[in-house]
């Protein structure tokens, strides 16, 4: 067996690359795996880039939560992905993220973005309230409207029917900290960002995203179903 595969876990057509501290996706797991992988885990690593996913032709499932991704994120086409978790990332340019998941996923139904500032919940923003986070819904949903989850909750027909009419005045607008005074600055600077959940990037303390749901994770780190549900919170 060459060296780097006993860094991968597989599962059937599910492919587990974690915690292995990369910050690229290796050609050899784009190479190996990436004509057969329906679903692929590349949790707890550094990854600031998703370049090379396009060797993932058939994916359904991509799992990416406590990486570096950023507002430069690219997803390459993927038709048949319904299911993305970026849980713990960077990112915090909702309405840009959105814009290109719209374009490249049009059959993404499940996706959680919990532990970005992008996803203004009180577990990662003390500061915010459930009113914040209902408006960041309805405007996820006036973008994409066929999602079905949304983080840990499921997606109700009066949400679709609320973001529909007033989603495109919910937009998340994000500070401009390059224009603002030293006293702004500052005083941001303060407010307090703990991570969901709080703790460390400890594989065995991996929790999911979307509440009670079918998948479950098989890898090195295995601890059986990652979604979760809301009373686990």
């Amino acid at each position: 067996m060459d060296d780097r595969e006993s860094l991968v876990s597989m599962n059937g057509t599910h492919v587990s690359f974690i915690g292995n501290d990369c910050e690229n996706i290796p050609d050899f797991l784009g190479d190996t795996y990436g004509q057969m992988a329906k679903r692929l885990d590349l949790s707890f690593n550094l990854l600031r880039s998703l370049a090379g996913l396009d060797m993932f032709t058939g994916l359904e499932e991509l799992v990416a939560d406590n990486n570096m991704l950023g507002n430069d994120l690219q997803l390459p086409w993927l038709p048949s992905l319904h299911t993305l978790t970026l849980n713990k990332n960077q990112l915090t340019d909702i309405e840009a993220l959105l814009e290109q998941l719209g374009a490249v996923t049009p059959g993404l139904r499940y996706l959680s973005l919990l532990g970005n500032e992008a996803c203004p919940n009180q577990l990662v923003s003390p500061d915010k309230d459930e009113d914040d986070y209902q408006r960041y819904r309805y405007f996820v949903l006036y973008k994409m409207p066929h999602l079905k989850f949304l983080d840990t909750r499921k997606v109700t027909s009066r949400e679709v029917l609320e973001a529909k009419a007033r989603g495109a005045f919910m937009r998340v607008v994000k500070p401009k900290t390059d224009k603002v005074s030293v006293e702004t600055t500052s005083a941001a600077s303060t407010l307090p960002y703990t991570p969901l959940p709080r703790g460390s990037r400890d594989p065995r303390n991996h929790k999911g995203a979307f509440a009670k749901c079918r998948y479950v994770y098989y890898g090195k780190n295995s601890e059986g179903n990652r979604f979760i549900r809301n009373d686990q919170l």
